[in-house]
């Protein structure tokens, strides 16, 4: 595996190179950078990034001018991918797979640096289409380093092009799920706790698989903060989740889903009609109404989380059944 420092010597040694111009015959000697394709294709430790990138047919999109964040795999998370999906060689993805898993590293109309997301966690979204071709969502983390969906960290930031920023990452990052979003935003754990709680009880959808498969789907998914279900806990006077009976968990977790990819810009007012029964949203309010009259909020800095099987919209009020 190379080193920071290898990679570091790397990038210095190719972010620029001369060309001659004649002004009044003299030769001027002029510094001019590389662009994003150029500064991969002199990295050796990117090489299969590079391949992939001709495979899919994206050396003209990557090298166009104008702004754009990418987050370069190395050869060894590239390598470490394709043995976790069953690939012998890269020739073996499909080319349409593989063009969605490269534009998920790419932010377009911006140049982010990894300062830009020191100490803060958020969401933006990669060129990479889901469902109703709504792009995907990205979840990064700048508390530690700086991390995205959870699982890829940033070896090597800030190696700027001319047309963009390029961050070195350790790991490939695939197609985000449901639960890739779920799991990783430390808010939602108490979702996730619930989801797998019912899982142990019978009837279950089931939730983990569920909401982990690319393939299922498309879903929209109001996901109460951990705050909210705190809330719920004093609501019913209990300590616990687990002292709710799992029949009683999934119940409520069942108003919570829709079966379709309902973003934000598409909610209308009236009744909305979950994989439990009916509740009543408010599009202008951005409110959600259960059959018991109590309000959830949807939470306007966190929605339209897009992922390849549906999209999440927090909530701050569990929604539950009718007379719970």
């Amino acid at each position: 595996m190379k080193t920071l420092k290898t990679l570091s010597l790397a990038f210095l040694a190719i972010v620029t190179f001369w060309s001659c111009s004649d002004d009044d015959d003299a030769a001027v000697m002029e510094p001019q950078q590389l662009n994003i394709v150029e500064t991969a294709q002199a990295t050796p430790s990117l090489s299969i990034l590079v391949e992939a990138v001709i495979q899919a047919d994206l050396v003209n999109a990557l090298s166009a001018s104008g702004s754009r964040t990418v987050l370069a795999p190395t050869n060894d998370a590239f390598t470490a991918f394709l043995q976790a999906k069953g690939f012998d060689s890269l020739a073996d993805v499909p080319d349409d797979v593989l063009t969605q898993i490269l534009l998920n590293h790419v932010i377009d109309g911006a140049n982010i640096m990894s300062s830009d997301l020191a100490g803060a966690t958020g969401y933006t979204n990669t060129l990479a289409s889901g469902p109703n071709d709504s792009n995907l969502s990205l979840y990064w983390d700048g508390t530690s380093g700086v991390t995205f969906n959870g699982a890829s960290n940033v070896a090597l930031a800030d190696v700027s092009t001319s047309n963009g920023i390029v961050h070195v990452v350790d790991v490939v990052i695939d197609l985000p799920t449901i639960a890739t979003f779920a799991t990783t935003n430390p808010g939602l754990s108490t979702l996730v706790d619930a989801l797998a709680y019912a899982d142990t009880g019978a009837p279950t959808v089931p939730y983990i698989t569920t909401v982990s498969d690319a393939t299922a789907g498309p879903f929209t998914v109001f996901a109460p903060t951990n705050a909210a279900f705190g809330d719920l806990l004093t609501e019913l006077n209990v300590t616990a989740l687990t002292d709710i009976d799992t029949a009683t968990v999934d119940a409520v977790l069942t108003y919570h889903i829709v079966g379709a990819n309902v973003q934000s810009s598409i909610l209308t007012s009236g009744t909305v009609t979950t994989i439990g029964g009916d509740i009543t949203a408010d599009a202008t309010a951005f409110t959600l109404t259960d059959a018991n009259n109590r309000v959830s909020n949807i939470i306007t800095s966190l929605v339209d989380i897009q992922a390849v099987n549906g999209v999440v919209h927090a909530i701050d009020k569990v929604v539950l059944p009718p007379q719970m």
